[in-house]
């Protein structure tokens, strides 16, 4: 009896803890939406304010070529197009990402399935150094080695696309290829094992069977690389040129949305079209990291439909 007893005291006992943390958990969750809204709701504010209070026109902002916050053009718009920032911060995630891929597949396959051993002694610790060494190293490094190796082989300043392209290669090369080593570990050992049982070789398996089996993480991977990217500031913007113009070549100075913010926020006033203007290209900034989390959520769960 006094077993019973004890055992359903105990039952009590961890149906109230359970009770405790769930309602610990549900607090958190919901600060945590809380202060996410708020940020959302803050930039919203802050960027809409360049359209309804300044009356700014969205396509001249969206698709203008000039950015020159206060001035005036001929067809009497102001001069705030910021689709050179746009096309240029695209451009430079696209082809660091492009850059990237390869080579973070390449690491990942070799510390996973060509030699684990000598992936977890080398390669794994070299990752974690460089996941973290701050944005303005890789600043510096692209300053001093970066910028002068492409002024002397394609000339001009050395500043501009190309540059940063190398940048935020290696700046998210550690960040896929971690990603893409969970991707890789996540595929059931069995597909390797059937795959070798049938007669393949060692890189037929990780080409047809591993590769396209982890595709989804691998993908997942790419495109958290790419907002990685997208959002970088400092280290692009001491590399890129800050020259807000369309970009005509790699090599010319150009300038992302995050290098124009980050020289120019400090330097405006509270509420004038010039810091307005920098909250709306910090609302672009925020509504494609929710695309670029949209994406990923995306093609995560297409990868579960598939398994």
């Amino acid at each position: 009896m006094k077993d019973i007893k004890t055992e359903l005291l105990s039952k009590s006992k961890r149906s109230k803890m359970e009770n405790f943390g769930k309602f610990i958990s549900f607090i958190c969750i919901s600060l945590i939406m809380l202060v996410v809204g708020l940020i959302i709701c803050f930039v919203a504010s802050k960027g809409f304010a360049t359209f309804f209070v300044n009356k700014v026109n969205v396509f001249s902002f969206l698709f203008g070529l000039r950015w020159s916050p206060g001035q005036v053009g001929a067809n009497g718009q102001l001069l705030v197009g910021a689709l050179p920032m746009i096309v240029t911060s695209f451009l430079v995630t696209f082809l660091s990402a492009i850059v990237a891929t390869p080579f973070a597949i390449g690491a990942a396959v070799f510390m996973t399935e060509i030699s684990p051993k000598r992936g977890v002694k080398i390669l794994q610790p070299v990752i974690e150094l460089l996941v973290g060494i701050p944005s303005i190293v890789y600043g510096f490094i692209g300053l001093a080695v970066i910028v002068p190796m492409i002024r002397s082989i394609f000339g001009g300043t050395g500043f501009g696309i190309l540059s940063g392209t190398f940048v935020l290669f290696i700046m998210i090369l550690p960040t896929v290829t971690s990603m893409t080593v969970d991707a890789l570990k996540a595929v059931p050992r069995h597909y390797r094992e059937a795959s070798l049982g049938l007669g393949a070789t060692r890189a037929q398996t990780i080409w047809r069977v591993l590769l396209h089996a982890a595709s989804s993480g691998i993908l997942t991977a790419v495109v958290f690389g790419m907002a990685r990217a997208f959002g970088e500031a400092l280290a692009i913007q001491m590399v890129i040129g800050n020259a807000a113009i369309l970009p005509s070549s790699l090599t010319t100075p150009a300038a992302t949305l995050t290098s124009i913010l980050t020289m120019g926020i400090g330097n405006t006033v509270m509420n004038t079209l010039e810091n307005n203007v920098l909250w709306s290209l910090a609302l672009l900034l925020l509504i494609m990291s929710l695309v670029f989390n949209i994406v990923m959520r995306m093609i995560e769960k297409r990868g579960s439909l598939k398994s």
